[in-house]
């Protein structure tokens, strides 16, 4: 119930944004509200997946250990990872739903500026549009090197060609947030980690790296911010042992009216 009522309000307040170009200010201010709490929520889940990731390698160490033995207790700890494993995999689902839940202060935007965003997407393997939410995703294995966050220069065309876009009389009335998302290999160079510690660290910078193409292109800062996720927002499960899933290494970019 509390998915659908939130359904609604999305609607209602695209609908708002599409006729007048802006959201009530109590409205947005409810938005807001829900989001806090939507992300609080997110929040907890993303430490519970943590801690059943560390219990599931806790526990498939203990199972070869067990297989060894044979008996019951091999057996019961089977039991256990298939009972972690689906949870892991409930939680992961649950939150992958309510990151579509989130209100980044549009769902669709205007139909002129989303067609030229669907036109600059078309035929590109390096990005991709989401019309129904607004957002453009770059895939960081062709707009990095691998452990880097320098754009490469082949990719900067499209951040540029994007950032006219946005600095159109289409695209001026709207901010943008910048998030990076790494899977969860980690950075093991000790050259690549003295830059990025972690796969925080590379994310934020990958997002950052995005906003200085973008300003040298033109778009002001004030209308601009970035976010790092590191590995903690997947967009389908790593695979085990940590050896990742390029589908979630990616620079999102979320098209927002301004002061979102």
């Amino acid at each position: 119930m509390r998915a659908i009522k939130l359904t609604a309000v999305i609607v209602a307040i695209a609908s708002l944004v599409l006729v007048n170009g802006c959201v009530p200010e109590q409205d947005y201010k409810d938005l807001k509200i829900q989001n806090t709490t939507q992300q609080k929520r997110i929040n907890e889940l993303e430490s519970q997946i943590q801690a059943i990731k560390l219990e599931l390698d806790q526990c498939r160490r203990q199972l070869e250990t067990a297989q060894g033995r044979g008996g019951a207790e091999a057996q019961a700890m089977q039991q256990k990872i298939a009972a972690l494993e689906e949870d892991l995999a409930k939680k992961t689902e649950l939150i992958r739903a309510m990151q579509q839940q989130l209100i980044y202060g549009g769902a669709q935007l205007p139909a002129e500026l989303s067609t030229m965003l669907e036109e600059f997407a078309a035929g590109k393997d390096l990005v991709e549009y989401d019309a129904a939410r607004g957002i453009v995703k770059f895939k960081s294995d062709l707009l990095f090197e691998k452990g880097s966050a320098v754009v490469e220069s082949s990719a900067a065309e499209a951040v540029r060609a994007l950032a006219g876009i946005l600095n159109s009389e289409e695209g001026k009335n709207f901010d943008i947030i910048i998030a990076g998302h790494t899977d969860d290999i980690r950075i093991a160079k000790p050259e690549t980690r003295a830059q990025h510690p972690t796969n925080w660290h590379l994310s934020a910078h990958r997002a950052i790296s995005v906003l200085d193409v973008m300003e040298s292109a033109g778009l002001t800062p004030e209308r601009m911010s970035v976010r790092g996720f590191g590995q903690f927002r997947p967009l389908e499960e790593n695979q085990p042992n940590q050896k990742g899933n390029p589908v979630n290494r990616r620079v999102e970019i979320y098209i927002v009216p301004k002061g979102a």
